[in-house]
């Protein structure tokens, strides 16, 4: 099992920063990527950013390209999402993930289908 633990939400105006951070606790064999999502009324759970635990390879959305940096610790426990130039569509519940994606199903990293543990997600606002 995979314990995910979100922090660090909050509300900004448009411009802001903001930082999320994940912590992992439990078995680590049954990740290999963790990474961010996000969820607003209305719509489905999108991917924001992800990273590989071994050789921290990431993959962002278009959306967030450029302003958004995912990263993680050498201990791969901790992951984190910088957030810059935050604007008010990037408002929404955050979540944290974790998976253990085969070949296959890494072609859609950022797919919420292919993770198996969840965070209890945390709520960015951005204000115009």
């Amino acid at each position: 099992q995979v314990q995910l633990s979100e922090s660090g939400g909050g509300s900004v105006p448009a411009g802001g920063s903001l930082t999320l951070t994940c912590a992992a606790s439990g078995s680590l064999s049954r990740r290999n990527f963790m990474g961010w999502f996000r969820q607003t009324p209305g719509k489905e759970r999108e991917g924001v950013a992800v990273i590989h635990k071994s050789d921290d390879r990431t993959t962002y959305a278009d959306s967030v390209q450029g302003r958004f940096t995912i990263s993680q610790t050498y201990t791969k426990t901790t992951v984190y999402l910088q957030m810059n130039s935050l604007k008010p569509e990037d408002t929404g519940v955050y979540y944290c993930a974790a998976g253990l994606l085969s070949w296959r199903q890494e072609q859609q990293n950022l797919s919420p289908l292919e993770y198996t543990y969840w965070g209890q997600g945390i709520q960015v606002t951005v204000s115009s």
